[in-house]
Parts: C-alpha cells; sequence; structure tokens
C-alpha cells in the first residue's frame, strides 16, 4: 500500500456544489434512444442552467467515457461545446474503465486543489447499447486492398477470397468486459471470488433482491432528486431508472442459470450489474469560486486513492483503495456514516465486506496487525445499486459520488465512502464529508 497517494494533501480545500445524473436506461439488445454525448448534454443542461455564473466562467470540462461513438472522439470537448461553455473551456477525456468517472472528479479536484482552477464541471458518460459491432482484422484488409484495386479483375479476384470468416463480426462490449491478461470475463471473476470467500448463490441472490427493494423505494418516496428526465425528439420522457425489477424475488432468482460457468457457476444476470446507457455530472469549486458565486456547497473531497490487484481478483479493488484513505485520515469503520461501493456483481461486493473484516485478508493482503470494522450492511448502497439500476461504465464512479452526497445531506450526517472495483484489476475510492458553507473551512 506504500504506492497510494493522498491527492489534495496541503493543496486547497475542493468542494463538490451541484449535480445531475440522467437515468440509468436498461440496454435492450439495440441501440438506446441516446449517444453518450446526448445523455452528458442531458445532465449537463439543466446543471449549468440553474448556477450564478454563464457555462463560460468555467475553467475545464473533464469527462470519463470508455465506449464513445466514432463522431465521439475527446468526447469531453464535444460536450462542453454542446453545453455553450464556448471555445476558450478546455476539455478532455479520462479512461480507466469502471473508475473513469471517478477519475474525471479526481482529476478536477487535483486541478483545484493545485490552484489551476477554480469551477470544473466533471463526471461521466456510457451508452453501452451503442458500443460499435466492428469487423474483424482479416476483414478490414480485404476491404483496404478492395479500396486500393485498380481495375474489375483485382476486385474480381478479392472477391473470390471472402470466406465466411470474413463475416464474423466482433462485438466491442463483450470484448471490452473480458480482461486479454488473463482470458477471464469480469463474471468469471467474480465467480473467483464467490469462490475464495465461500459465498453461495443464496447470498447472492439475496442481495440483488435487496438491492432492487431499496431502489424501488427510494423511487417511490422521492430520494432520486439528482435525476434530470431526458427528452426524444417525438416527445417520449425518461424520467427514472428503468432496470428496477419491483417483482424481483428469491423465487424468480433462483430460476435463472449461471451466465458464466454454465456447470459450477453461481453468478447469473439476476445477481450482476445491468448493461445499460447513462450519464453523471458534478461542479467542482475553490472556496474562492463559492465565495465569489455564492454557491452552495453539497460536500467537500477529503481524500481519492487508487489502487491495483491482481486481474482475476478485480472486484476486491476497493478494499484495497478505502484502505488507505481510512489509514491517512487517522478513521475507522466505524466513522463513516453511509458507503456507496458499486455493485458490479452481488458476489464482488459481498466479498469487498468478506475481505474488509477478515484477519487473515488484512494481514497477507493489506499489511495491517488487525482488520476494519465490518461494513454495517445497512449503511452500505442505501438506495440501491447497479444490480437494480445499471453500470454505465464510464459514469458510474461519478454517479455513486453525486449519490453519496446526496444521502449525507438527506440523513445530516458528515462522511461518506464512494469505491467501485475496477476492470484490469484497480480500486477506486473518495472520502467525502458534508459541509455547509465553504468560507469557514479557511
Amino acid at each position: 500500500m506504500n504506492n497510494t497517494r493522498h491527492a489534495y494533501a496541503g493543496g486547497r480545500p475542493v468542494y463538490i456544489i451541484d449535480g445531475n445524473r440522467t437515468p440509468f436506461l436498461k440496454a435492450s439488445g439495440k441501440p438506446g434512444p441516446f449517444r453518450a454525448s446526448d445523455l452528458a448534454v442531458g445532465a449537463g443542461k439543466a446543471l449549468l442552467a440553474r448556477q450564478p455564473f454563464a457555462p463560460e466562467a468555467l475553467d475545464e470540462v473533464i469527462l470519463g467515457c470508455i465506449i464513445p461513438g466514432p463522431d465521439e472522439i475527446n468526447i469531453a470537448r464535444l460536450v462542453a461545446l454542446r453545453l455553450g461553455c464556448g471555445k476558450q473551456v478546455p476539455a478532455w477525456t479520462v479512461q480507466r474503465n469502471c473508475g473513469s468517472g471517478m477519475q474525471a472528479i479526481d482529476s478536477a479536484a487535483t486541478d483545484i486543489a493545485f490552484g489551476r482552477a477554480d469551477l470544473v464541471l466533471a463526471g461521466g458518460t456510457e451508452a453501452m447499447s451503442h458500443a460499435p459491432v466492428l469487423l474483424p482484422p482479416r476483414s478490414v484488409e480485404l476491404l483496404s486492398a478492395w479500396r486500393q484495386a485498380r481495375s474489375a479483375t483485382e476486385r474480381l479476384r478479392l472477391l473470390g477470397r471472402v470466406r465466411p470468416s470474413h463475416f464474423r463480426l466482433v462485438f466491442s462490449l463483450l470484448q471490452g468486459l473480458t480482461d486479454p491478461t488473463v482470458n477471464l470475463s469480469m463474471g468469471q471473476t467474480a465467480e473467483i471470488l464467490a469462490q475464495r470467500f465461500a459465498i453461495s448463490r443464496e447470498e447472492m441472490d439475496v442481495f440483488a433482491v435487496e438491492s432492487h427493494r431499496r431502489l424501488a423505494q427510494a423511487q417511490d418516496e422521492g430520494r432520486l432528486a439528482e435525476i434530470e428526465p431526458l427528452y426524444t425528439n417525438d416527445g417520449t420522457v425518461y424520467d427514472h431508472d428503468d432496470g428496477v425489477r419491483r417483482d424481483s424475488s428469491m423465487e424468480r432468482l433462483t430460476k435463472l442459470k449461471p451466465a458464466f460457468d454454465r456447470i459450477y457457476g453461481m453468478v447469473t444476470a439476476g445477481n450482476s450489474a445491468q448493461v445499460s446507457d447513462g450519464a453523471a455530472l458534478l461542479l467542482l469549486a475553490s472556496a474562492d469560486a463559492v465565495r465569489q458565486y455564492r454557491l452552495p456547497v453539497l460536500g467537500r473531497i477529503v481524500d481519492c486513492a487508487w489502487a491495483g490487484v491482481a486481474p482475476k481478483q478485480m472486484g476486491l479493488g476497493p478494499v484495497h483503495a478505502m484502505a488507505p484513505i481510512l489509514l491517512r485520515q487517522g478513521l475507522q469503520s466505524t466513522d463513516i456514516d453511509y458507503w456507496e461501493i458499486n455493485e458490479a456483481f452481488a458476489a464482488q461486493v459481498l466479498a469487498c465486506r468478506a475481505a474488509w473484516r477478515s484477519a487473515g485478508y488484512a494481514r497477507t493482503e493489506l499489511g495491517l496487525e488487525q482488520p476494519f470494522a465490518a461494513i454495517d450492511p445497512e449503511r452500505l448502497n442505501v438506495d440501491g445499486g447497479a444490480v437494480a439500476l445499471g453500470h454505465p461504465v464510464g459514469s458510474s464512479g461519478a454517479r455513486i459520488v453525486l449519490h453519496l452526497l446526496q444521502v449525507l445531506k438527506r440523513t445530516g450526517m458528515r462522511r461518506g465512502m464512494a469505491a467501485l472495483c475496477i476492470g484490469g484489476g484497480q480500486g477506486g475510492a473518495m472520502l467525502l464529508e458534508q459541509s455547509e458553507e465553504a468560507g469557514h473551512e479557511q
């Protein structure tokens, strides 16, 4: 754990003043109604419209995105221009797989902490349903030769080389959810964690049912105020996370077959995160900007950490990112009022909880003499998580930060920890505090 860092030590305080997200829309087997840039613009328009400063006052825009469309290269710049930020506001895109949205926030916070910026729009966006379907390399080579052919005879010769294998399409979404270094899908890594920590199929399904129950209750009680509705050109309104299954039950989930290990597996589509489209954007500010524009403060970013773990056990990344934050800040688990750990898989979150309280894991993997106190499940993902609402990979890190701040505000509590696992064997975590007045902090 010696390679972790304290991003904001010695720097200026960093505040989150506001945020919006779109509904997370479940992929249905065809491209959804919005591209990744459309989603980010949908979340950002209302967010910027209610601010006392013009979009041109932003110092930069930073967005996380994994699979932008071919006409969305450096999607952050495209979104910034569409939001009216003007040509003078620089914008850049980050890519850290599932941690991209949180990485964007961390990058923005670092610039503010060290005086390079005062107002930054940051977050993430992803339209997983629009993931490109590609041709295999040999087909691309044939097409290239076809374009360069100078006669009908050459083209006829090329047509004679066409084989059925030239039409084997590459689905980039499926390819992207497989780790090439260990040749395992993300679901298979969850199966490994289930075996390591003796997590049963029943425990996974119970967790999944509870995630849906909590999200349904949050919707019914109006606890998702951060959602900004989306509208299509034909007037269709999308105003809620549509992946929630209100009829989810143990009886239904037990009928599902394993998705990644057909013979011995326990991870199913029902206890895994849903493939979905969505965006989440936040506004970060320095204390100077808060005072200049008299901005309300939603919370303060206290610390952030990134960690690497074995790719085949990538789901344990949150443990390795959260631990150094608590150690640096001199905190215990009991000092954290609420937790958001992204639900890539039910097994993955359950494994993180098990590792967090394990004396053996603390000693051999974290280098600690004692484990941390258990994370109270009643303080974890209190309004449901990605199993119920979806996991648009580029935006989930921003969503959990935004929603955790809303939970702290709603409950009047002080501290929250947001964390997520990252494909490829990483983890990210961010410690947040509710802060009412930036001017009082200096």
